[in-house]
């Protein structure tokens, strides 16, 4: 383990024999899993420039925006959690300083070397809660553990999300691959991309990957899109026959593939996210291509009462409960390998 600046960030670097692992220390996020043979990295790293959340001020840094979001856009990388929200604050929570997707992905981390392991350790005040990852590298497989810790006397329900973003070059417009143990789905109800640049049909349900278009047809998720310009959000549920589940993403450019391997209790829901040129505002500027792989307990990015009055989806609960003075733990893999075509399963 040693210690590193990445992009102006304080993280931590892991190496094995194939990958190169970076984790920054405040965020917590996996900025870096780069395939050292071909030195690419299939993660997201934004077009613009990153500073520390604790850096951040709306004063001195309009260049993020200026809402709920500009704190966590400051300083986005990778793959990021969402905890104890998925999706924006309430008014109030935001008047309070609750920024989207909640607390981990703006906290500092604690980080150590626990025997093969790297530690992560963050308190989430506002939350109650005591979020710690442990990440350990081997070969071409990332094996993740983690805990939220309810630090208060009463039961907690909170929205829990691995907010895995990829980007270029690995992400190319109308030939990046994917292959998901999807099944029902649907596509977010409001208007999620800015007007005139949402193609999906808001709140159609389909079985993955055919997601009704708003003037007809359908698209192909296992494609990612070559639309000029497109933005959207659709909810998956994964296969309730497996006990696993998983995504790949295959770039036929680079004979490369990355995926994602989880408990399907842990996480039921896969959100897919796709951000293609369509945001104007700052930071995004028209000029980010970006594709969130996003598993996790909701299935849809929404406020805190609105996750918990909309209960379930399909039939499946769409929060967690953590309950009082209790931990719970989930685990999972990534593995980033070369591959001539579009895998049938993680290695």
């Amino acid at each position: 383990m040693h210690e590193v600046e990445h992009r102006g960030r304080r993280a931590y670097e892991l190496e094995s024999d194939a990958l190169e692992l970076v984790v920054t220390v405040e965020g917590g996020h996996i900025a870096v899993l780069r395939d050292k043979a071909i030195g690419i990295n299939p993660l997201w790293e934004p077009p613009w420039p990153t500073i520390e959340p604790s850096a951040w001020s709306p004063d001195q840094h309009p260049e993020y925006g200026d809402g709920p979001e500009a704190r966590l856009l400051a300083g986005i990388l990778g793959h990021n959690v969402c905890l104890d929200i998925f999706g924006p604050p309430s008014e109030d929570e935001a008047a309070g300083g609750l920024g989207v997707h909640g607390e981990a992905a703006t906290a500092t981390y604690t980080v150590d070397r626990e025997g093969e392991w790297l530690s992560c350790r963050a308190e989430l005040p506002e939350a109650g809660l005591r979020f710690t990852r442990w990440l350990r590298l081997k070969s071409r497989t990332l094996q993740i553990h983690e805990t939220v810790e309810n630090l208060r006397g009463v039961d907690h329900p909170v929205g829990w999300t691995q907010h895995v973003t990829l980007g270029p070059p690995f992400l190319e417009k109308g030939r990046t691959r994917f292959r998901v143990t999807g099944t029902r789905s649907k596509v977010f109800e409001g208007e999620f991309a800015p007007p005139g640049r949402g193609l999906q049909k808001p709140g159609a349900e389909f079985d993955w990957p055919h997601v009704p278009l708003r003037d007809g047809g359908t698209d192909n998720l296992d494609v990612f899109t070559a639309a000029p310009v497109s933005g959207g959000f659709t909810a998956t549920l994964m296969d309730p026959a497996r006990d696993e589940v998983f995504f790949i993403a295959w770039s036929p450019t680079h004979r490369l593939a990355i995926g994602y391997q989880w408990k399907r209790t842990d996480f039921p829901w896969l959100g897919r996210w796709e951000e293609n040129l369509s945001r104007e505002q700052p930071p995004w500027n028209g000029r980010t291509i970006a594709l969130g792989m996003e598993f996790g307990a909701s299935p849809m990015p929404e406020t805190r009462r609105r996750m918990v009055e909309r209960g379930s989806l399909f039939g499946v609960p769409a929060f967690r409960w953590i309950p009082a003075r209790s931990r719970v733990e989930a685990e999972y893999r990534a593995a980033v390998w070369p591959a001539e075509s579009l895998p049938e399963r993680l290695p």
